[in-house]
């Protein structure tokens, strides 16, 4: 029984040894010297203001789901348009009814206001 899982443990033993190794040999050979310019800001350049504790509004949440929800169900459509011609009629009347449901999400979204960035 234990003969099945033991490629996987030692998979996961030789990555743990990688793992530690390589942060150790990085912490010896590596310098380590601190200075005003390495410890700056440089994701935009700009030196950070306030808390990096702010409070959002839920409306950005909600906004940044539906972007989620509606992007993967686009990616939907891309096998679809490859086998577009192979799914001839058929293929073709399940996506309309594919986009109607997303439409139909879409509308009742838009009618619900979540969409309105105050």
């Amino acid at each position: 029984m234990l003969d099945s899982y033991l490629p996987i443990l030692t998979l996961i033993f030789i990555a743990i040894c990688f793992s530690v190794g390589a942060s150790i040999f990085s912490r010896l050979v590596g310098e380590n010297k601190p200075s005003a310019v390495k410890l700056s800001a440089y994701e935009c350049g700009m030196p950070p203001v306030g808390s990096a504790h702010a409070k959002f509004s839920i409306k950005f949440y909600i906004i940044a789901m539906l972007f989620i929800v509606f992007d993967i169900e686009v990616v939907f459509m891309y096998p679809w348009a490859v086998m577009f011609k192979r799914l001839g009629l058929f293929g073709f009347a399940e996506m309309g009814v594919f986009i109607l449901i997303l439409l139909v999400g879409y509308v009742y979204v838009w009618k619900k206001g979540a969409l309105e960035w105050e």
